[in-house]
This record gives structure tokens, C-alpha cells and sequence, in this order.
């Protein structure tokens, strides 16, 4: 019998459905696992086991939930980003400026928060995020870097890296995240998982309409495709008989309840036929900044291409798509002016600020009403580009980064202009899709060699757009490229 960790998502829910495992029996496991690994991880700021204990003893005196469809992560622990509330938890939001005596307890959770809650998760705490959830990476000044599980020299991304360092390592079965330019996408490239970033508007609670410029949208880490197929469908509020409810989207359902995991599970595409796959390496940032693809993460490429031919699909190089002038001024007003909403105007507090986001709330504080106005039109303009170029094909490969997982300490502390182009380069695929509002799922395709610090080599993967609403195809061919590269097969040494 294998340890529950080395369970999918997918089979600890049928388990404890079936009552062949109670929520006690998984919690207390991966609460043990959590106690044990993550001294050297990072993954976690804050671990609530006696709220976990309780939440997990009240779920199994309750037992499942009769209806089909209802409650579909009845059981399984999980953890908030720190960047989420939930009542009577600390959330830090990766800051000084949110500790000490400036420390910030909720009385209410967030909508994503409730929504889990109500599909019947058991939080174990708080995965780590960097300030604010603006960097790429997740280093901060409150606490330890999320190091990643494949070589602890390594940093896992951000901002969702410590969701994405739990899964990894078998901390967590799954993970929620939250991907504003690349968040979800980044650390689950970097740590070999599938990341999942939805169509803007597809989930009620964290579904990017309520964001500035509709960036932000939260979504799924996972190990496999069917568990983050699975984590989804959790992410759909339902109604009691178990049909998804989205009583404050801007669009309607992308296909009945289970739909998504049916598609993970079977790899069957909507389309019912092969895929006409556009490639392309384009970058909104080309000629902004020094774009290079890497070796590691051409080979990564290359490995999509031939699987995805092996499967029957066929991947056409895409149309020549001309970078656009205006995307890397309109961006960075954008990330900027959402910095200047944060809630901090003390002067002693905003010291404690990192250099990176004292530099944002600066800038975006500066930031013009007609300054704004100009950058979200450039932006929308963008999009509308860009969805018509995507939607010529049935999806569009893309590298998921252009280097090899970052080292900790790589990113310039002091000279945040530096440190935005440092980010910029090593994630230059990411940001763009955000703008467009598109579904976008990263997958692990190749291995480096190993060396001394990553005895198991580092994960590089790749990026599968589709059109709007284009889920299920995307998970459908997730599943088809795990079935032929095994990648839940391998585990980092942290495992």
C-alpha cells in the first residue's frame, strides 16, 4: 500500500468518499509531513494544526455529503495562499509591513477562502508568498525563501511558490493559487507541476473581473492534470443538487458539472478530432527587454513538440506576431498603479516595505488618471491582438520560462529597476496571457542534467494556450502529454 502522499488528489477523494479513509486519517498525515520537511522548505508561514484537527474531526463525525457532485474536495487538506484571509488567521501577505505590531487578523475570509471551505477542504495554514504577491519569486525579508523541492539552492517562483513547493514535495496534495502575471504559471513550472490559469471571469470568487485591468484570477496546482482538473471543480461554487452556480461571473459555465475532470480523466478534447497546435517563442516583452530563450528551456520546447506530434496533433509554427511598442509602458503602469492601492500611508510602515514594492507604490502613486486610462487602452488593444491570434489555432505552445528555476539570491535586493528586468527575462511568456484574459495550463516536458545540488535534474516545461473558455481542451491535452511523459512518476530529492 503506497503512502498517502504518494496518492493523487483524485484517488484520496474517491478514498475518503468511500469512507475507506476518513479526512482525520489524511489530515493527520500530511500534518506530519508538514512538521517534519518543511524546516528546510519554506513552503509554509503559518501551520494551524489544531484548527486542521478540529475542521477534519468535524467532516468525518459529518461523513460525506450524499449528493453527487457536492462538496468535491470533501476531505482533502489543502493550504491558503498568504495572500488569501481566512477568519482568525494571521495573513501576512509576505511583509514586514504586516507583522509585529502591525499584524493583520481577519474577522472574515475571502470569497475563495469560502468557497474551498464549502467544497469541503481541511486548511492546514498559510503557503508562503512573496510581498504583496508582486515578484516572481518567492524571497521575502519576514521570513525564509520557499526553496525549491528539486534543489534547495533553487528558488520555486512566485507569487504562488509555497503552494507550489507543498505540492511538490508532498506536503499538500493540491494547492489554490493566484496568478496576476504569471503566479500560478511560474512556481508550478519551476517545481514540475501543472499550473492552471482559468479564463478571466470563469470562477465567481478570484475570477480577475474585480482586479485592475482583470489581471488577477486564482486556479489550481497540482501533480496531475486530473487533480487539477479536480481542484477546479472545487473552485465552482454549486448549488445543493451539485450544478454549478455562477451567480456573479460575466459568462456562463464552460460545460456541466464534472466536465473539467471527465476531461482530465479520459484526455478527451471537446473537439473530438486532432489539434492543429500553433508554435511560437513571441514575447510581449521583445525589445524591452533582453528576451533569450535558454537551452534548457528550448529542449523543453523542442520535448513538447514531439509529444504533442506523437500524439497525433499537428503542431504548425504559428503566424510571425510583431511585438507591440506600447505593451511594456502600459504594463508597468498597470503593475504599478495597482501598487498604490496598497493600505499602508505611515511613513515608518512603508520603510518596512521591500526596496521592489516601495519602488511600485511609488511609481504607481505618481500615476495620472489619464496615464492610466492610456495604459489600460493600449492593454485592451493588446488583447483583442492577441485573442484573434490565438484563436486561429485550437491552442498555442509556448515556452512556459526562458531559464532554468532561478538560485535563491539571484534577484537584485537593491536596484529594483534591475530586479523588474531580471523578472522580465526570466519570465517573459506569462504576463501577456494575463492581459489577454486566456486560459493557459504549464506542464513539465523535460529534465536537466543532474549535478551535485539537483541530483534529480531541475523540471523545465512548456505553455498551452487556448481561446476563451477553452478549459477542457486544455486539460484534456495535459492528459495526453502525462500519459506519454510520466512526470508524476518522478519526484525531487525533498520528496
Amino acid at each position: 500500500m503506497t503512502s498517502l502522499h504518494e496518492r493523487t488528489a483524485t484517488e484520496l477523494s474517491r478514498q475518503l468518499r468511500s469512507g475507506e479513509l476518513s479526512p482525520t486519517d489524511v489530515t493527520e498525515h500530511y500534518l506530519g509531513r508538514v512538521a517534519e520537511r518543511d524546516g528546510a522548505l519554506g513552503a509554509f508561514v503559518t501551520v494551524t494544526p489544531e484548527a486542521a484537527r478540529a475542521q477534519a474531526a468535524r467532516l468525518s463525525a459529518e461523513g460525506p455529503p450524499p449528493e453527487p457532485g457536492t462538496a468535491p474536495l470533501w476531505g482533502l487538506p489543502t493550504g491558503d495562499k498568504d495572500l488569501s484571509d481566512r477568519a482568525g488567521v494571521a495573513t501576512g501577505f509576505g511583509s514586514r509591513a504586516f507583522s509585529g505590531s502591525y499584524r493583520y487578523v481577519p474577522e472574515v475570509s475571502s470569497d475563495v477562502t469560502q468557497v474551498l471551505d464549502a467544497a469541503g477542504v481541511v486548511s492546514l495554514g498559510k503557503t508562503a508568498a512573496p510581498e504583496l504577491g508582486f515578484p516572481s519569486y518567492t524571497e521575502t525579508l519576514v521570513g525564509p525563501p520557499a526553496r525549491n523541492p528539486w534543489d534547495l539552492t533553487r528558488g520555486s517562483g512566485g507569487s504562488s511558490g509555497g503552494a507550489a513547493v507543498a505540492v511538490a514535495a508532498g506536503l499538500l496534495p493540491v494547492a489554490p493559487g493566484s496568478d496576476g502575471g504569471g503566479s500560478i504559471r511560474i512556481p508550478a513550472a519551476a517545481c514540475g507541476l501543472v499550473g492552471l490559469k482559468p479564463t478571466r471571469g470563469l470562477l465567481p470568487a478570484g475570477g480577475g473581473v474585480e482586479s485592475l485591468g482583470g489581471l488577477v484570477v486564482h486556479g489550481p496546482i497540482a501533480r496531475t492534470t486530473a487533480d487539477a482538473a479536480l481542484l477546479l471543480e472545487g473552485m465552482l461554487p454549486r448549488t445543493a443538487g451539485g450544478l454549478v452556480d455562477h451567480p456573479r461571473t460575466l459568462r456562463t459555465a464552460a460545460g456541466p458539472a464534472g466536465s473539467y475532470l471527465a476531461a482530465a480523466e479520459t484526455g478527451e478534447a471537446p473537439e473530438g478530432r486532432p489539434l492543429r497546435i500553433g508554435l511560437s517563442t513571441f514575447s510581449s516583452w521583445d525589445g524591452a527587454y533582453d528576451v533569450v530563450l535558454g537551452d534548457e528551456a528550448r529542449a523543453a520546447l523542442d520535448a513538447g513538440v514531439r509529444a504533442l506530434g506523437d500524439l497525433g496533433h499537428e503542431v504548425v509554427d504559428a503566424d510571425p506576431w510583431e511585438p507591440d511598442p506600447t505593451y511594456a509602458p502600459a504594463f508597468r503602469t498597470l503593475w504599478m498603479a495597482g501598487a498604490a492601492a496598497v493600505p499602508i500611508d505611515e511613513p515608518e510602515r512603508l520603510a518596512l516595505l521591500e526596496p521592489l514594492t516601495q519602488w511600485l507604490v511609488e511609481r504607481g502613486r505618481a500615476v495620472s488618471a489619464r496615464e492610466l486610462v492610456e495604459a489600460l487602452g493600449a492593454l485592451s488593444a493588446f488583447e483583442r491582438t492577441m485573442v484573434a491570434r490565438v484563436s486561429a489555432y485550437d491552442a498555442v505552445l509556448l515556452p512556459a520560462m526562458a531559464q532554468t528555476p532561478r538560485p535563491v539570491g539571484w534577484y537584485d535586493a537593491t536596484d529594483p529597476e534591475r530586479n523588474f528586468a531580471q523578472q522580465c527575462e526570466y519570465t517573459p511568456y506569462t504576463s501577456m496571457i494575463n492581459v489577454c484574459g486566456l486560459p493557459a495550463i504549464t506542464v513539465p516536458t523535460h529534465w536537466t542534467e543532474p549535478d551535485a545540488t539537483a541530483p534529480a535534474g531541475l523540471p523545465m516545461g512548456v505553455q498551452l494556450v487556448g481561446r476563451p473558455g477553452a478549459e477542457r481542451t486544455l486539460l484534456a491535452v495535459a492528459a495526453q502529454l502525462e500519459a506519454g511523459l510520466r512526470w508524476p512518476d518522478r519526484h525531487p530529492p525533498a520528496w
